[in-house]
């Protein structure tokens, strides 16, 4: 009797244990004010046509429902597919396209189909036609489109595959170049109930560190999977008759560029064997240029499973593209060091141009001292801009490269690559006929566009760069009290541009701008759909850490709040690594931004009276093999700073103050409570604990475990949770998708919390990926943030024990 009664008392203990563990089991919602903001309509996304003359409006759903996005997904070769469209697994769409002239402002809106879900449209080179793709519930549509009477038609027959590669590209003014389904593959694999055999890997001694890749190819039926939905059948369709013409035999399309005579196409595709440690672009890979039969023309590389090393390139060609002002001119880069960065070289890579009909061998264009990292053609020169960087020392140089060789190479800017106040911009563009990115050009003038970053905010910026005088002259620059951002060039002989104008009290809207004018024209005319979030106060708050590094966090205060007042505090942030403390000191941010929340936002708290420091500086300054040896001290630093300054400045109760962040910023949260008593409480979303789980690396740390193991054991807070008595709620998707944040991460950190006696709560969100897409799913993780941080922070009398 006595045996049965304590197991009966043993069961009933589990059921309590169980019950309290297994608390919602539905999705919860946040206040409703919180709600009111959720529900608000959002802002318009906007393309402007080549012509300059019409922009359209699309209007995104934001928040898909959850039955969304746990539509069926199969999570293959590091993409994530929905079999039933054969397409993404989650894409963002618009519900609403609207034409909208410039001359006079006059709108007309699209008719499309019922429960549309339809990408942003694409226009063609003359701006007559735009393109797009509707996802239906079993297909992916294209469909076409005039501006002259905003009248769409699908194209019947075509059936688009997305799945893999770039589903649409013009190849002319009327003839797309689309990926579509292969009519004749069949059904999809099925998966045999009884296994042909195991799954093996193999090693034969090459060094091969690699990524913690998440979504890879685990078996033979995977593989099948992967190669059905992977393929795609190349197709030329002329818009005006539907008329479709079979390009090639059916491939894994990984990309297709088009040569600007539009008699030539450079594909790159991807085959077998495949590997179950690599995605996809990892894959062998073939490269040919075809004509636009399928013939083809010139193999420029067939290469192997790609072994990168970690901080590295691929070895081969790599970032094959057309020169846009000829023909048909092959350029690619390659890599003089094998793509190994721990390899000394005078010249790490060179980059390579060979001519049509692609015979004889390539000749070398330029050689970079480091990686290179980024080339802009000229629109009508023929010269380019070629950016290399050193990734050690975090610096970037721009230079000014002839193509004919005209002339010897000038170096225009050389900088850290975290450089924000002295950033001279990115150079405007413009489209090609066939799709390439061009630097728009006035003569010899550019023009280059940036955040303007200052000490007081960001002050975007539109300049004018002569390249023969190296110098810059502004054209427009935000007004301070206001933000406003450069959108597109609609003139470059008199500088004809549209902005993106908003202040604290006005929704952003659009304007078109003179260069010659103080009075800029008004596109549109958006109210504010939530007029209690004009009663936060906002600012940018700047102070030192104790060893004098500057640093900054953005201060949101209530609405209606009262001078004086000390209030909970919730510091919401994300640890970045710098070479060097004036880098590491610069404001970013805007206290003129006209304030919007959305989404699962740490700024919701504010409107339920707590003082929000957002984005609040964590610098983690070294070089960058050492950098984190110091991280957790650091980030003490950083977060008593912040503390002590909000404090000082009245607005914060010291003693109630909460910390959060996601990613990097969940993995600075748990190591924050496990080191610090700085704080009541803590919300880590989506984070990784334990670094012995990447052992190869991860933020920007080079050194694998092995090479550096106490500092992966120091800065892993999973090593401490014996220490985290500080209550720590953490949130994940169950279907995270980022590399080294699997969802185990938070699994496994809770388990050792709770282990050890700590306070701890565990959200796992179904179907979510490392951002939270559904409406349900958002609602709920603002209610667990509200909740959190009303148990353990906001009601805390000074004294009182967590």
């Amino acid at each position: 009797m006595r045996i049965r009664f304590a197991t009966g008392s043993l069961l009933i203990f589990v059921f309590f244990v169980s019950a309290s563990m297994a608390q919602e089991t539905h999705y919860m919602k946040p206040p409703q004010n919180i709600l009111d903001i959720l529900n608000a309509p959002v802002t318009p996304q906007v393309s402007v046509s080549p012509t300059k003359d019409v922009i359209i409006l699309a209007t995104q759903r934001r928040y898909p429902p959850i039955a969304d996005v746990s539509q069926p997904m199969l999570r293959l070769a590091g993409s994530r597919i929905n079999p039933a469209t054969n397409g993404p697994h989650l894409a963002q769409y618009s519900t609403a396209l609207t034409l909208k002239k410039l001359a006079d402002g006059t709108e007309t809106k699209v008719t499309l189909p019922v429960d549309a879900r339809v990408s942003l449209p694409r226009w063609n080179s003359d701006g007559k036609r735009f393109a797009f793709i509707n996802t239906t519930a079993n297909s992916i549509e294209l469909w076409v489109g005039q501006p002259t009477t905003a009248q769409v038609r699908k194209i019947p027959g075509v059936a688009i595959n997305a799945a893999y590669g770039e589903p649409l590209t013009w190849l002319d003014t009327h003839t797309l170049l689309v990926q579509m389904v292969p009519a004749s593959r069949g059904k999809a694999p099925g998966e045999s109930a009884v296994p042909t055999g195991p799954s093996v890997q193999e090693t034969t001694g090459d060094t091969s560190p690699m990524r913690t890749y998440e979504d890879l190819l685990q078996n033979q039926h995977d593989e099948a999977l992967w190669e059905y939905y992977a393929t795609s059948q190349l197709g030329l369709i002329d818009v005006v008759t539907g008329k479709v013409t079979l390009v090639g035999k059916p491939r894994m399309l990984q990309s297709i560029t088009i040569s600007p005579d539009a008699k030539h196409l450079l594909v790159a595709s991807i085959h077998r064997p495949f590997s179950y440690q690599f995605p996809a672009s990892d894959f062998p890979r073939l490269v040919e240029v075809w004509d636009l039969t399928g013939q083809v023309q010139y193999k420029l590389e067939d290469l192997p499973l790609a072994r990168t090393p970690i901080g590295g390139v691929r070895s081969g060609p790599r970032n094959y593209q057309w020169y846009p002002n000829d023909p048909a001119t092959l350029v690619w880069t390659e890599a003089l060091d094998e793509g190994n960065p721990s390899k000394k070289l005078a010249f790490r890579d060179q980059l390579l141009t060979l001519k049509a009909p692609f015979s004889g061998q390539p000749s070398e264009l330029y050689k970079t001292v480091n990686r290179l990292s980024g080339l802009s053609w000229l629109d009508k020169d023929r010269s380019l801009l070629v950016t290399d960087t050193d990734r050690d020392k975090k610096w970037r140089t721009t230079s000014l490269v002839s193509v004919d060789k005209s002339f010897e190479p000038v170096q225009v800017w050389s900088m850290s690559t975290q450089e924000r106040y002295k950033d001279p911009g990115a150079p405007v563009t413009r489209l090609t006929a066939t799709g390439q990115r061009v630097v728009v050009q006035n003569g010899d003038d550019i023009f280059l566009t940036g955040a303007g970053s200052t000490p007081r905010g960001d002050m975007p910026f539109f300049d004018r760069f002569n390249l023969k005088a190296q110098k810059s002259e502004r054209i427009f620059r935000s007004a301070s009290g206001s933000y406003e951002t450069f959108v597109d060039l609609l003139d470059a002989a008199a500088p004809r541009f549209v902005t993106r104008h908003e202040t604290p009290t006005e929704p952003p809207n659009y304007y078109v701008r003179t260069a010659t004018s103080d009075t800029p024209q008004m596109l549109t005319k958006f109210t504010d759909t939530t007029p209690i979030l004009r009663k936060i106060r906002k600012q940018i708050v700047t102070y030192k850490r104790e060893d004098g590094v500057d640093l900054s966090f953005e201060l949101y205060l209530p609405p209606d709040y009262k001078e004086g007042t000390r209030l909970p505090t919730f510091m919401w942030a994300y640890p970045y690594e710098y070479n060097d403390a004036s880098t590491a000191s610069q404001v970013t941010g805007s206290p003129w931004r006209f304030t919007t929340i959305g989404g699962p936002s740490e700024l919701f708290l504010v409107l339920q009276g707590y003082a929000v420091l957002d984005n609040a500086a964590m610098p983690v300054i070294g070089t960058p093999k050492q950098v984190n040896d110091t991280y957790v001290q650091q980030i003490t630093m950083d977060a008593k700073a912040a503390i002590q300054k909000a404090a000082e400045m009245g607005v914060t109760d010291p003693n109630r103050v909460g910390v959060g962040g996601h990613s990097y910023g969940a993995f600075m949260t748990a190591n924050l409570l496990a080191h610090t008593n700085l704080f009541r409480a803590g919300i880590a979303r989506s984070g990784a604990y334990n670094r012995t789980l990447t052992p190869f690396g991860f933020q920007s740390e080079e050194r694998t475990l092995w090479e550096a193991p106490e500092t992966y054991l120091s800065m892993s807070p999973f090593m401490f949770a014996d220490k985290l008595k500080t209550p720590i709620l953490m949130i994940h998707g169950e279907a995270d998708d980022n590399s080294g944040t699997f969802p185990i991460q938070s699994q496994r950190m809770y388990q050792a919390v709770a282990g050890n006696g700590g306070t701890a709560r565990l959200v796992m969100l179904p179907a979510e990926a490392h951002g939270y897409a559904a409406r349900e799913t958002i609602e709920d993780v603002l209610y667990e943030m509200v909740s959190w941080m009303e148990r353990y922070v906001k009601d805390i009398q000074p004294g009182q024990k967590q």
